[in-house]
């Protein structure tokens, strides 16, 4: 599995409840720049538009080798899952208020690029203070064993 870019945001966020993998519908100057390591995750969701889900907002950069035709860098992309997985995630957001976010892209052993996408909840500016306290801490007590 080669990773080509992570979400390094997400996990700072949001509270990631369950991970789905999906596949990706690209074309094929977009697979060749993902190849390349030219796409950023960071500002990137997900949407469920009746019964598909679609990648919104994520740039992946047009193909320097490319011909004249070359699609736009953020457009709309749509993810392959189950329709048992859509129902799940479609329910999750309506109701609870949860959100999809794009975690990383990867390409399989087979060679096919993949998305890992989780359903997640968004944290609150309190929670990020005491997840930042919380590691304060344990640095603390790590440094205090080993030094001391």
């Amino acid at each position: 599995m080669k990773v080509v870019a992570t979400n390094r945001k997400a996990k700072k966020n949001y509270f990631l409840e369950e991970i789905f993998e999906a596949g990706i519908c690209l074309l094929g100057s977009e697979v060749k720049s993902l190849r390349e390591g030219r796409v950023s995750l960071d500002e990137g969701y997900c949407g469920i538009e009746g019964n598909e889900v679609f990648l919104y907002n994520v740039n992946i950069a047009p193909y320097t080798k490319g011909s004249l035709f070359l699609p736009s860098p953020k457009r709309r992309r749509k993810l392959l899952l189950h329709k048992n997985e859509i129902s799940k995630l479609k329910g999750s957001v309506q109701r609870r208020g949860y959100t999809l976010i794009p975690l990383k892209i990867y390409f399989n052993e087979r060679g096919w690029a993949k998305i890992e996408i989780a359903l997640a909840k968004g944290k609150k500016e309190i929670d990020r203070r005491e997840e930042l306290r919380r590691r304060a801490m344990e640095k603390a007590e790590r440094i205090e064993r080993k030094y001391g």
